[in-house]
Order: C-alpha cells, then structure tokens, then sequence
C-alpha cells in the first residue's frame, strides 16, 4: 500500500478503537479516540522511513522491529499505542500488497505476502485498504474484549522496570 492507505488504515483504525476501549458517543469516547490517534498514525507511517535508507520493505517491515515498538511502552512507559499502526501497516502490507514484506529481515530477504492483494497503483486499493481495516478492528474488538483489554495501564510496568534498572545501577 502506500502512504495514502496507510494513513487512511491508521485513521479509521484509530476512530474505531476509539469506540472499542471506550463505548459509547461522549466525551470520554472523543478523547480516547484522540488520546490514540496520533501514535496509531506515527506507526503507521514509520515502517516506510526505510524507503530513505536502507531497503524498502526489508530494513523496517520486520517481525524484530514490531518486537522493539511493543516492548517500547513496557520498557520506558510511552509510545503505548505505536505498534498497532507499525503491525497495522505490515498487515496491509502483507495481505493488501502484492509485493509483501521481509518478515524475517536481516536473517532472510524473502518477501511473504497473500494472493488478496494489489498495486500499490490500483482503483482498488483504497477499497482493499477499507476491507482490511474493518478485519482489523474486528480482531482488536475480540482481543480487547476476550483476551487483554487495549487500554492498558503501563504505568506500573513502567515502574517496576525503572526500579529494577535502578537496582542495577542505571
């Protein structure tokens, strides 16, 4: 996909969310949805900087870097909502595109994708983009509401890992 679906994705993502963690149509509900929107766009969007440097859909569209976006908010207490647009972005990448991505990069350049997909180019993107997203937001419904709830609280993590590096003598 690119930039254009990846921020329309992300958008529709976010509004969705919003609604998911916090239901209802109040202000609770606006604010989550604004709370979220930002890092969801932020991570959509970074997976293609390696379209600067590096190699496009290989230096930052693998499974070790989604690893780095969700231990970020554990770790330092931030960037909670980043990595659902960074595994966001892969998920259009990889069954919206054609091409695919580098899953396993730096240890294999093998790009994997799915037959759903198309251009980057074609009539149909956003179409697919739109398809993909409503996926998406069922599968983070089901996960928020049978699994882990979405809206979690790092603080405590984030105190426990400050503590244990204190100790260490960080």
């Amino acid at each position: 996909m690119n930039k254009r679906g990846h921020v329309l994705n992300a958008l529709l993502l976010a509004l969705g969310l919003g609604v998911i963690i916090e239901p209802g149509l109040d202000a609770a509900t606006a604010r989550t949805t604004a709370q979220i929107t930002v890092p969801i766009v932020l991570g959509a969007l970074f997976p293609d900087v390696d379209t600067a440097f590096g190699r496009h859909r290989k230096t930052l569209h693998s499974l070790p870097v989604l690893g780095v976006f969700l231990a970020y908010p554990i770790v330092f207490g931030n960037l909670q909502y980043v990595w659902i647009g960074v595994l966001t972005h892969y998920v259009l990448d990889v069954v919206g595109s054609r091409r695919g991505i580098a899953l396993f990069h730096p240890l294999s350049d093998t790009e994997y994708g799915m037959p759903t997909g198309v251009t980057t180019s074609s009539k149909y993107a956003d179409l697919v983009t739109v398809i993909i997203t409503a996926v998406e937001l069922a599968a983070f419904w089901a996960i928020h509401t049978y699994v882990i709830t979405l809206d979690l609280d790092v603080s405590a993590a984030t105190r426990a890992a400050g503590e244990a590096a204190a100790g260490l003598g960080f």
